[in-house]
């Protein structure tokens, strides 16, 4: 069954509202789709250059006119307007305004954060630790007890591990092929409901392997991106069966806790700069 993604502008991830205009936001994936309503009498040099700053608007927008229109003049004195069914692209450094009596409403899949003001994302970055697991060599459980047998193997693997997850204060972010990623306060908490986890599996006849990684992330709707995800996927990936790998950083920082952890040298993660030095919690 392929995979697929949908998410409704009725029911959005967040909500933009800056004087007279306001942004349904969705996140799909990798991209952020929002509806716009800007109100008769809206300019962007009045209303959000004050909150924002800058001489211009510095986003690439792009997007389609539903109802309405809308005008734009960039910064060398070019002008235009677009009205419903027009698509459009229009790049950094221009004022945009409402034309007419009547709100203009659009659809844009880029632009929409740089142009709220957040071009980094800086607004939503937070220090979170991370936490993959994956079951081990589900490709032959499948094989050997059909497909069936292993889609309910799997789901009662999740029930107990999300059970855990509650237990230990853990947020799931998403499920990833065969195991799932999820977000803790502290490395600690990740820890201990990863060998919550681990044993839970271990009754039901399965092995999983599992990451623990604290870093720098990305909150985008409820997803959580970055660079640190990455890292995390690849702790995982280099653990073996049963096992749960951390970053130095993470055994660092859950030493004041006491929890015990055993040296697996140092390793080259596959797409990541350098070597790493990982450790086996061993609780």
């Amino acid at each position: 069954m392929a995979d697929y993604l949908v998410k409704s502008l009725d029911r959005p991830d967040d909500v933009i509202e800056f004087p007279r205009i306001s942004a349904r936001v969705v996140e799909l994936g990798d991209l952020t789709v929002a509806q716009l309503v800007t109100e008769p009498g809206w300019r962007w040099s009045e209303h959000m250059k004050p909150t924002i700053g800058g001489e211009w608007c510095q986003a690439r927008h792009l997007g389609v006119i539903v109802s309405g229109r809308m005008g734009v003049i960039f910064s060398d004195g070019t002008e235009t307007e677009f009205g419903p069914g027009d698509v459009f692209d229009i790049p950094p450094g221009h004022d945009g305004f409402t034309l007419g009596d009547e709100p203009c409403v659009q659809i844009e899949w880029a632009g929409i954060r740089a142009w709220a003001g957040f071009p980094t994302g800086i607004h939503s970055r937070v220090l979170a630790t991370l936490l993959f697991t994956d079951v081990v060599d589900s490709t032959a459980i499948a094989a050997r007890e059909g497909d069936p047998r292993w889609r309910e193997l799997f789901s009662e693997h999740l029930l107990a591990a999300r059970g855990e997850l509650e237990r230990f204060g853990g947020r799931e972010v998403a499920t990833t092929g065969d195991g799932l990623l999820a977000t803790f306060e502290g490395p600690a908490r990740a820890l201990h409901c990863a060998a919550a986890i681990r044993r839970a599996a271990t009754r039901a006849g399965l092995r999983i392997r599992a990451g623990v990684h604290v870093g720098e992330v990305e909150l985008v709707g409820e997803d959580v991106r970055g660079v640190t995800v990455h890292e995390a996927a690849r702790i995982m990936a280099a653990a073996g069966e049963g096992e749960i790998l951390v970053s130095e950083l993470t055994r660092a920082l859950a030493a004041a806790s006491g929890l015990p952890f055993e040296d697996r040298g140092t390793h080259v993660l596959k797409g990541l700069d350098g070597e790493w030095k990982l450790a086996a919690y061993t609780g």
